[in-house]
């Protein structure tokens, strides 16, 4: 069964984060996903910081989804949170240098 939706805490601007939370079985998980990553998603990189948690609910679907892949794939430290990265987002194609964004596959 998949994480189930939590809150979005807020942007952390010295840790350049989105943090939110998701739900294994009741326990939660806390999480977080890079504005690099988001960018990267949106293919908007000049966000501003106030449009920060904007952006997130945007690309909200795709985040939590990979959020809880990533959480179950493991190894995710037992008190640490689900951190995404642009490249939690990257799906390798048949060219070694070609990778393409599987939230604009959807």
């Amino acid at each position: 069964m998949p994480l189930q939706r939590g809150e979005v805490l807020g942007y952390d601007f010295n840790r350049m984060v989105v943090d939110f939370t998701m739900f294994n079985q009741g326990k939660t998980v806390r999480c977080a996903i890079s504005t690099a990553a988001m960018d990267d998603l949106e293919g908007k990189p000049d966000v501003r910081a106030d449009q920060r948690v904007d952006q997130f609910v945007r690309l909200r679907d795709a985040i939590e989804e990979r959020a809880s892949r990533k959480f179950f794939e493991g190894p995710v430290e037992a008190k640490g949170p689900v951190v995404l990265r642009s490249n939690d987002f990257l799906v390798a194609t048949s060219s070694p240098d070609a990778a393409i964004s599987s939230a604009v596959l959807q």
